[in-house]
């Protein structure tokens, strides 16, 4: 039985690669799908004197995109996220993530801004209460203020065509 012990490890080691190789590291299960967005009131970039809290999207289906400027990823899906806002698809809120201020605006100011308005997460704490481990990430947050879906990493076309676009029209019903 000693003899076969290193090839019975060695072969259970294969079968976890296995598995593992097979899986998507881009679908990262949330454990708050279903449940209610967390509450927060956060300043609106470049608008120090306005809060926005999730309460004030009741009754729409909306995105929560977490972004930052300094986010290599982020300028992938962004050309994506300005089209989606010209098409009027849904509204668009940008959770600017422990970033700066005056970099996000300028950042914002060249690339365009497809948000309807960011937020300004300097500590990452609301970034926290969401479950966020990398920025980008994308919420789809329905008109009862249940997170619906959660999409980790840049948005692709091919994501939004078979996924988001689908889950909005099923939701916006």
């Amino acid at each position: 039985m000693k003899r076969f012990l290193p090839l019975i490890i060695f072969a259970s080691l294969c079968v976890f690669l296995v598995i593992g190789l097979q899986l998507n590291p881009k679908e990262v299960p949330s454990p708050l799908i279903g449940k209610p967005t967390p509450v927060f009131e956060l300043p609106v970039l470049d608008q120090t004197n306005t809060q926005f809290s999730p309460e004030q999207m009741r009754g729409q289906v909306w995105l929560l995109n977490v972004w930052a400027s300094w986010c290599v990823s982020c300028r992938d899906e962004h050309p994506l996220l300005v089209e989606m806002a010209k098409q009027k698809l849904v509204p668009i809120i940008g959770l600017n993530y422990k970033d700066k201020d005056p970099l996000a605006i300028e950042w914002l100011s060249k690339m365009g801004d497809p948000y309807q308005l960011s937020i300004v997460d300097k500590l990452g704490q609301v970034g926290i209460n969401y479950g966020v481990y990398g920025v980008p990430e994308t919420f789809v947050i329905d008109k009862n203020g249940i997170i619906k879906y959660k999409f980790t990493g840049p948005l692709t076309a091919t994501a939004v065509q078979k996924e988001l676009l689908p889950l909005l029209a099923k939701l916006n019903q």
